[in-house]
């Protein structure tokens, strides 16, 4: 499972994948229903998740009935116990959805609810997150997660995100990160696909952001408060959900 995984990753256009992958993976969710470990995005639960990841598929990483992955298990924990996303009916920009969440929030929030990427098959709005086309302080909720690593000026991107925010609202701008590097690392002259796949974990990301991410987005001017959720969910729960440990979730704001 773990080849015919990294295959399909490294060798099917993403946009198919989007569109076909949760049809394919169906009958796992009957296949794997046990009790070891727990989605809390569908409140399923299985023998175990699936592996996930272009080189080295990470063990119990993806949920085969919504096909959360550990970070939107995370994100999901955290607005249920740290926001009131799920109670105030909030005005939401959705920077490439993922499958997991789409049906959820547009059931929450209708209309108020909006999905954009610039190629995404699952966004409604063809969007450059370099030039938003919404007014300023139009969004109470911006989500751009896995975004930032891949565009050519995050800064801009960064920015951008805040001038669409309202000034009580907030965003979670979630990257890959290495835990191990102190400061972002680019290089602009790494062009090989399989050197950039090395260096920054995949092909098409443009850097690998470091323990200074926190850092960068308050460069942009947002005022950043840094989680620590499997700390308030404890170890052992978080182990059943299979969250990233070492994850921070950054709740960046006006």
């Amino acid at each position: 499972m773990k080849k015919i995984i990294s295959w399909v990753l490294r060798n099917i256009p993403r946009k198919y994948i989007q569109l076909f992958a949760h049809q394919a993976l169906k009958v796992y969710a009957f296949i794997l229903k046990g009790n070891k470990v727990k989605c809390p995005v569908c409140n399923g639960h299985f023998s175990h998740f699936l592996p996930y990841g272009r080189l080295n598929p990470r063990e119990n990483a993806l949920c085969p009935s919504c096909l959360s992955l550990e970070r939107h298990r995370l994100m999901y924990l955290f607005l249920q116990k740290e926001t009131d996303f799920f109670t105030s009916n909030p005005k939401v920009l959705h920077v490439a959805p993922e499958y997991c969440f789409i049906d959820r929030f547009e059931n929450l929030l209708g209309e108020n609810y909006i999905t954009a990427d610039i190629e995404s098959p699952l966004a409604k709005v063809k969007m450059d997150l370099h030039q938003i086309p919404f007014e300023d302080n139009t969004f109470d909720v911006v989500f751009c997660n896995h975004v930032l690593e891949h565009v050519k000026d995050d800064f801009q991107c960064m920015r951008e995100i805040r001038r669409v925010l309202k000034p009580t609202g907030f965003a979670l701008c979630q990257s890959p990160q290495r835990y191990d590097l102190e400061t972002t690392y680019e290089d602009a002259t790494i062009t090989d696909p399989k050197q950039r796949e090395i260096h920054f974990l995949q092909d098409d990301h443009l850097r690998i952001y470091g323990r200074d991410y926190g850092n960068q987005l308050e460069k942009s001017g947002f005022t950043v408060v840094n989680y620590q959720m499997v700390d308030k969910i404890g170890l052992e729960a978080s182990k059943k959900m299979c969250l990233p440990l070492e994850e921070t979730i950054y709740l960046c704001k006006k």
